[in-house]
């Protein structure tokens, strides 16, 4: 089951990046619009500001159920099942504009099972 759950991340690797490096060099009002306004939003000693979404997600896994026969006798084997949750966050940094606003100038790598 786990196999099958990292190949799914494998398959999907690079979309939440993607999706962030959409928004660099735009304004982050357009974020905003999208995803609503941040959880967090502070000034890095680089003049810098980082801007953090928090994701967390539930999702329920179905159990597998193995039945093996051997010579009129069964045997069955349940994996897995159960509700998981994932806490993901997802930052962009942006700088100060002329509009008195701030442009995306780069974004934090979310880990692998937040992609």
């Amino acid at each position: 089951m786990k196999t099958i759950l990292l190949v799914g991340m494998m398959l999907l690797a690079g979309c939440a990046s993607q999706i962030m490096e959409g928004f660099v060099g735009k304004d982050i009002s357009e974020v905003y619009v999208q995803y609503g306004p941040p959880m967090n939003r502070f000034e890095m000693p680089d003049g810098r500001h980082a801007f953090q979404w928090h994701i967390q997600e539930e999702f329920f896994m179905p159990s597998t159920t193995t039945i093996n026969t051997y010579g009129g006798m069964a045997t069955a084997q349940t994996y897995g099942g159960g509700i998981y949750s994932n806490s993901c966050y997802y930052t962009l940094y942006a700088k100060p504009n002329s509009a008195k606003s701030f442009t995306v100038v780069g974004f934090e790598q979310p880990r692998i099972d937040c992609e």
